[in-house]
């Protein structure tokens, strides 16, 4: 991967993590809190995303990614790192501009082309109408990672609403579906689809009741999926990550709450998003991963279940 692409600095640092792994920024972080959807650029402590220790070999020469949700947090890591691996990249995203330039700037440093559509793929027409331009932009499609996520805590059941059920499920699980619908008719043979799942679908969240269904949801739909495609030799896998700093927490989460994110891991920390984009980059290439389909793939930072 080359250099240019590896400028990004934090705004304010946070002490490492003693336990295993990379020494990455940990607990107490920053206190600050975003508004919805959450701006990775005017984040204090800027996120990892460059994964300078990585190095590519071509394993998506030739592809055609879209990766949804992918101007900031794990999105932007593996676009960058889908670039680095010879893939073309086209990142959805809501409506967080400056991210998405940001993005666009750090996957062509990598050499790769980057298309950026703006939209909600609770929208079936937005995610039709996001293939068509991808198509025209590239002429194929080889890898839909489906990374979009809307969440707020909750610490009542009482307190969540029709309209907030309906946020949360549209955008996660719906979304997830009209991605698929739209992108599958382009899909061959040896090509795939990654879902993001959470290890709140694993082990539930008390707080992220109707985010925890989602995301159990998306794992339920990856493996039917996975064994519906079977026979079209298209792979569909998900990774489960556990807690990663991204804008998604401090647009959601309380200040003292932000600033202990992670804590609870046997890392002690929240994985940073380049710790997590290379699972993606070992599930989307033939090369990797031809026999492995139905996969919900965990990187929570923590050994023992429960």
């Amino acid at each position: 991967m080359q250099a240019p692409a590896r400028g990004a600095h934090s705004k304010t640092k946070a002490k490492a993590a003693p336990g295993p792994g990379h020494a990455e920024p940990a607990p107490p972080l920053p206190s600050q809190t975003l508004a919805k959807p959450g701006v990775q650029a005017d984040m204090q402590l800027q996120p990892l995303s460059l994964a300078r220790d990585y190095r590519g070999s071509g394993k998506l020469e030739g592809k055609i990614a879209i990766i949804t949700g992918g101007d900031s947090g794990i999105g932007r890591a593996l676009a960058i790192l889908f670039a680095g691996e010879g893939a073309q990249v086209a990142i959805a995203y809501l409506n967080e501009d400056e991210d998405a330039k940001e993005t666009c700037r750090l996957v062509e440093a990598e050499g790769g082309a980057c298309l950026s559509i703006s939209g909600d793929v609770q929208d079936t027409a937005f995610c039709e109408g996001l293939v068509a331009k991808v198509l025209v932009k590239f002429g194929a499609i080889h890898v839909l990672v489906n990374n979009a996520a809307f969440q707020e805590h909750a610490e009542r059941i009482e307190d969540l609403t029709e309209q907030r059920l309906e946020e949360t499920f549209k955008t996660n699980v719906f979304g997830y579906f009209h991605m698929v619908k739209a992108v599958l008719p382009h899909l061959g043979e040896g090509d795939c689809i990654i879902n993001t799942g959470s290890v709140t679908g694993l082990r539930g969240s008390k707080n992220l009741l109707d985010y925890s269904a989602t995301k159990g949801a998306i794992h339920a739909f990856t493996k039917a999926l996975a064994s519906n495609l079977a026979e079209r030799n298209i792979r569909v896998n998900a990774v489960a990550p556990g807690p990663v700093w991204t804008p998604l927490n401090p647009a959601d989460k309380k200040s003292g709450d932000v600033a202990e994110f992670g804590a609870k891991t046997d890392m002690r920390r929240p994985a940073q998003p380049e710790e997590i984009s290379p699972a993606y980059v070992f599930l989307a290439p033939q090369a990797c991963s031809s026999y492995i389909t139905g996969v919900v793939l965990p990187i929570t930072g923590t050994a023992a279940e429960g």
